[in-house]
């Protein structure tokens, strides 16, 4: 739960208190949208968010698929999808490199290089899976990644300590 869901959730619940039935009082608003990096919003970063949402669209997709199989089969359209994991790879070090160019110090520098490190080896991982529960373990750990890979950005910046 984010913090601002549950100050929200304290505040309700802290109103409802009988003993304060009959005094007025006023209850902050607390926004719930959650906070968002600028960062997201630039062209290069919003790319790699879009696609990293599309693919794990897929991933679950190719997940529900495999979670009905009786017997190992191979995934649909497999090709293409290693395409797409391979381009969103390829921005992510962009994206990396970008940062870097900037003289920024911060994870998200770190992060992007190394989901674009991973993307590969879960995508193989993937290719290699031989059975319906190997597909399921791949295919779960790759949306993990694509997860990650929108959250790192939108996350805002954590303060310099």
């Amino acid at each position: 739960m984010s913090c601002d869901v549950a100050v929200s959730a304290a505040l309700l619940l802290a109103s409802l208190n009988p003993s304060h039935a009959l005094q007025p009082r006023l209850i902050p608003v607390v926004s719930t949208a959650p906070a968002t990096n600028p960062l997201a919003k630039e062209p290069l970063f919003a790319g790699i968010i879009g696609q990293a949402k599309s693919l794990k669209d897929e991933v679950e997709t190719y997940r529900k698929g495999v979670k009905a199989a009786a017997a190992p089969k191979p995934l649909p359209r497999l090709d293409r999808f290693e395409k797409k994991v391979a381009a969103l790879s390829e921005l992510d070090m962009k994206g990396h490199l970008e940062l870097a160019a900037r003289g920024t110090d911060g994870d998200l520098k770190c992060i992007l290089r190394g989901i674009s490190q991973d993307l590969p080896k879960k995508m193989d991982e993937l290719m290699k899976a031989v059975s319906p529960a190997d597909q399921e373990l791949a295919l779960r750990d790759m949306a993990y990644l694509l997860n990650d890979n929108v959250e790192v950005i939108t996350s805002p910046p954590a303060p310099e300590v």
